[in-house]
C-alpha cells in the first residue's frame, strides 16, 4: 500500500530530475528565460504600479495591502504552475494518441503528464510573486501574532495545492472537450488575475461564486484579509480564514476523482 502510494511522487521525482538535467546543459538558455518569465509576470504589477501614479486606493486597498494579496496568489500559483502546469497539455495528447505511450509505463499516467516537459524557469514567476510579497510585508504596519505569522505559509501552501487541483481538475475535463486548454486556463491564469485584486472591486455575485462554488477565495482573500485585519465582503466568520487547507485537501480529493472518471472513459485516440 505504501509503495503504491510513493510510486506517483517517485515517478514524478524521477521524471522532473530528467528535465532539470536537460535544462542545466544549457544553463545560459535556462537564466534567459527564466529572467523573461520574471519580466513577464511583473506586468500585471506595474499596471498596478500605474493606477496608483492616479490614485491613493484601489477598491478601498493601500498599495501595500494590494502587493500582499499580489505577492500571496502569485506565489501560491508559482508553485502550482512549477509543478502542475504541464497538465494543461493533456488535450494535445489525447488528440494526436501520444497518451496512449504512457498509458502502457508502469508509472501513474498523473505522474507522468504532471511532470512531463517539467520548467524550471517557472522559477521566475514563484520569485516575483515572493519579492512582492515581501514588499508588501516591509511595508505595512501589520500586528504580527503567532495565528498571523502561521497564516502566512498556510496561505501559500493551501493556495498552491488549490490551483493545483484546478489544473488536474482541468486536464480531467479535456478526456471529453479535447480542445478545452483555454477553458482550464480561464480558472488558473485567469483565477490568479482576478485574486490580485482587493474582493470590494467586484459585484458580490462574483465575490460568492468563488467563495463558495470554485473556491478561489481561500487561496488568498479570506487568508490574508485576516492577517490585514480587514472584513471580508460577505460579512462571513473569521474562522473561515484558517479552513484553507480543509478546502484544499477537499479539491484535491475531488480533482483526483474528477482525474480518475476522466481516465477510465479514455478509449485511445478519437474517443
Amino acid at each position: 500500500m505504501a509503495d503504491a502510494l510513493l510510486s506517483g511522487p517517485r515517478a514524478y521525482g524521477l521524471i522532473a530530475a530528467m528535465w532539470i538535467r536537460s535544462t542545466m546543459a544549457y544553463r545560459a538558455s535556462f537564466v534567459m528565460t527564466a529572467l523573461g518569465n520574471f519580466a513577464a509576470t511583473s506586468f500585471d504589477f506595474i499596471t498596478i504600479l500605474l493606477m496608483f501614479s492616479h490614485v491613493d486606493a484601489l477598491g478601498g486597498y493601500t498599495l501595500g495591502e494590494i502587493a500582499f494579496l499580489y505577492g500571496a496568489s502569485g506565489t501560491a500559483f508559482g508553485l502550482a504552475d512549477l509543478v502542475m502546469g504541464s497538465m494543461n497539455r493533456l488535450g494535445r495528447r489525447v488528440r494526436d494518441g501520444t497518451l496512449d505511450t504512457l498509458l502502457v509505463r508502469p508509472v501513474p499516467v498523473l505522474a507522468q503528464v504532471a511532470a512531463d516537459q517539467f520548467a524550471l524557469r517557472r522559477l521566475g514567476r514563484i520569485t516575483q510573486g515572493l519579492l512582492i510579497f515581501g514588499y508588501g510585508v516591509l511595508v505595512l504596519d501589520i500586528e504580527w501574532t503567532p495565528l498571523r505569522v502561521m497564516m502566512v505559509p498556510l496561505m501559500l501552501l493551501s493556495g498552491a495545492a488549490i490551483f493545483s487541483a484546478l489544473y488536474v481538475a482541468g486536464a480531467a475535463f479535456q478526456f471529453w472537450a479535447q480542445d478545452a486548454s483555454e477553458v482550464q486556463n480561464s480558472f488558473t491564469y485567469g483565477g490568479n488575475t482576478l485574486l490580485q485584486y482587493p474582493p470590494t472591486l467586484f459585484a458580490k455575485d462574483l465575490v460568492r461564486g468563488v467563495t463558495f462554488v470554485v473556491p478561489l477565495a481561500f487561496v488568498n482573500w479570506l487568508p490574508a484579509l485576516y492577517v490585514l485585519g480587514r472584513p471580508y465582503p460577505l460579512d462571513l466568520p473569521q474562522w473561515l480564514a484558517f479552513l484553507p487547507p480543509v478546502v484544499a485537501a477537499v479539491c484535491c480529493w475531488l480533482a483526483a476523482l474528477a482525474w480518475r472518471v476522466g481516465l477510465r472513459s479514455y478509449r485511445s485516440t478519437g474517443s
